[in-house]
């Protein structure tokens, strides 16, 4: 009798504690409304608002509009309800006029949101311009966006690059700058991350959010030695032995010398803390022995416990694969688990040239999906396909008809796999496409992209490019087109719940009956280019203003300034913004990370989709509230 009521005490308990766990809340941004007015001549002026995630279902909004400083003037006559956009007409722009909303719940207005003004005779121009401070012989590279300050809206932090150079190439390279800047081209800092970080896609990923909850984001990057923050302060000889530059004068590779994670404070570029990096340990055990395999570098943000953010560092992917997880909280940074693929077998090998970050067990906490593997949020394994290496994954439900999310990869090397889709709680292979030949490289295909862009088949559709691997699959496999468009990122940019292709410089829809794209927006016809090389990504696309739709940032010829594109496109769909979606704010964290990928929400975002289920999010508190002043330059 005693053990059967221990018995039925410890069922209990365990119920209790995932009721509990069921219930936990992961902190995220306290955004405010993103208030966005576009020009679009004749007097029309496109305007767009966020609805947030913890926002009852039944918000509406009244916008207003305030010309030469006058009073506001209330734009609709009903509360708007259908769309957080809206098209205002007969604007008078010869002169200033400043837009914001007010949330109307259960009949009662709200406080007003920040606003956004127009400058007087504001050019037509689908973009909002960021001024750069950029250093002579630099070119702004990837982005990544969050709120430094604490006032509910998005400051940029940009990679600035001399000479990068990839880990298999030898050579010198120059020194990386990180800088932030707040919407109106104000710049925050500069960090000088030294001689000792090469430069590159695979050396210098960084993660930036408000890792302690305090309202403010702070960021993370691998540093070294001869690194100075934003308030000038260097990272002197930290093991004194007299030295401070470690490269390799010869090759440029540096396989010696200290290796830290420092946290740097969003607002100033201050180091706030410090811990070593992973360890080389012994080089070979990568994959190589001369330095390429061995300085693999991605980094994540992920909710381990449910509830908080951890960073999460890495190193290694073709062979030995070592991750560590750290905290960030009052100042310091302490460990919460390290994993290396010496201890799970069948786990080495299988990492990609990025990662993600979702629960894919339903439990509230995070994975990391990690290329081929996938690490529980313990850190331990939790499950490996062995197909091995490969260049680009997607993470979302997929296939609305199975439960759960899955997981669409390509595999580097030539074999069976070369494009696979698994489930992606128990890495059950669902189906794989071989590839036929071996691409330029003598390996598999090297890209793969899984959007929903043919509302005639549920879910989304899946391709690749190279290794012979030809057509179009729906999510269950089956070949539904012969022609594919450009294989590369996607983007919310028209009206439709159908994703666009965002490919270099160009925005463009699938044309599905005749297999073509259409162009809806050309950036190089704006004095813009992409980063990258083959790559041929912005500095950064993401929901970072106005309505559910996705922004995309890039630089000018010059390197003189960042132009934000935002859609003018009328939408019937009302979705709060994908921010707050916990799986599509990690995937922002992690875009700029190794081979740029699109972000995915948790939820299936596409044709016949239903609606989107209540993020369970808290929000942290905002430190300012104040008008963000954005204008168009």
């Amino acid at each position: 009798m005693r053990r059967r009521l221990l018995n039925l005490c410890l069922s209990l308990a365990l119920l209790l504690s995932g009721i509990v766990q069921a219930q936990a809340q992961k902190q995220m941004e306290n955004l405010g409304r993103g208030v966005v007015a576009v020009p679009e001549g004749n007097g029309k002026v496109f305007v767009g608002w966020r609805m947030l995630g913890t926002d009852p279902d039944d918000i509406a909004f009244n916008l207003y509009r305030s010309t030469a400083g006058g009073k506001a003037t209330k734009l609709n006559k009903k509360p708007l309800t259908q769309s957080t956009s809206y098209q205002d007409q007969g604007v008078d722009l010869a002169k200033q006029n400043a837009y914001f909303v007010k949330p109307v719940v259960k009949g009662k207005e709200q406080a007003a949101s920040a606003s956004f003004t127009l400058k007087a005779n504001a050019p037509v121009q689908p973009f909002l311009s960021i001024p750069l401070q950029t250093l002579e012989g630099h070119t702004p590279n990837d982005a990544a966006v969050a709120d430094l300050d604490g006032d509910g809206e998005y400051e940029i932090v940009l990679k600035q690059e001399m000479r990068p150079r990839d880990n298999s190439h030898r050579g010198l390279t120059g020194t990386t700058k990180l800088e932030a800047y707040k919407l109106d081209g104000t710049m925050l800092w500069r960090v000088d991350l030294g001689p000792n970080i090469r430069e590159g896609a695979h050396y210098t990923p960084f993660v930036v959010y408000d890792f302690d909850g305090d309202g403010k984001a702070e960021v993370a990057i691998r540093t070294a030695e001869g690194t100075v923050d934003g308030t000038g302060t260097a990272i002197g000889d930290t093991d004194g032995d007299g030295r401070t530059d470690y490269r390799n004068m010869q090759t440029g590779y540096i396989l010696e010398g200290p290796e830290f994670l420092s946290v740097f404070d969003g607002m100033t570029g201050k180091e706030v803390a410090r811990t070593n990096y992973i360890p080389r340990g012994n080089i070979c055990d990568y994959g190589d022995c001369y330095g390429n395999r061995g300085d693999r570098f991605l980094m994540a943000v992920a909710y381990l416990d449910g509830e908080h953010p951890s960073i999460i560092m890495c190193r290694g992917y073709y062979a030995l694969t070592k991750l560590e997880a750290v905290n960030f909280r009052n100042g310091k940074l302490s460990e919460v688990w390290k994993f290396s693929s010496a201890d799970f077998p069948g786990f080495g090998g299988q990492g990609n040239h990025n990662l993600s970050v979702a629960d894919v067990d339903g439990d509230g906490k995070d994975e990391i999906i990690y290329g081929q593997m996938t690490l529980d949020n313990d850190g331990k394994g939790l499950y490996t396909t062995r197909i091995g290496h490969g260049d680009a994954l997607h993470v979302s439900d997929l296939d609305p008809e199975r439960p759960g999310l899955e997981v669409f990869g390509i595999q580097e090397r030539f074999g069976d796999a070369g494009a696979n889709f698994r489930d992606a709680r128990t890495g059950e292979i669902i189906w794989k496409k071989a590839s036929v030949k071996a691409g330029d490289d003598g390996e598999g295909p090297g890209r793969g992209l899984a959007l929903d862009i043919d509302p005639r088949y549920p879910g989304y559709e899946c391709w690749v490019a190279g290794a012979g691997i030809r057509g179009m699959f729906d999510s269950k496999g089956n070949v539904i087109a012969d022609r594919t468009p450009a294989c590369n990122m996607g983007i919310f940019w028209d009206g439709d719940v159908l994703s666009e292709i965002l490919n270099g410089t160009n925005v463009e829809k699938w044309d599905y009956q005749n297999s073509k794209t259409d162009r809806l927006l050309n950036a190089s016809e704006f004095n813009c280019v992409r980063n990258n090389g083959t790559k041929s990504n912005p500095a950064i696309s993401a929901d970072i203003l106005g309505d559910w739709r996705e922004e995309v940032i890039y630089r000018t010829t010059d390197n003189k300034e960042l132009r934000i594109f935002t859609t003018t496109i009328p939408t019937e769909h009302r979705f709060y913004t994908f921010m707050h979606d916990p799986v599509y704010r990690m995937g922002i964290v992690w875009q700029n990370v190794g081979y740029n990928q699109p972000p995915h929400t948790s939820f299936y975002l596409g044709h016949g989709m239903k609606k989107p289920p209540r993020p369970n999010i808290v929000l942290v508190p905002n430190k300012l509230k104040a008008d963000i002043g954005i204008s168009k330059r």
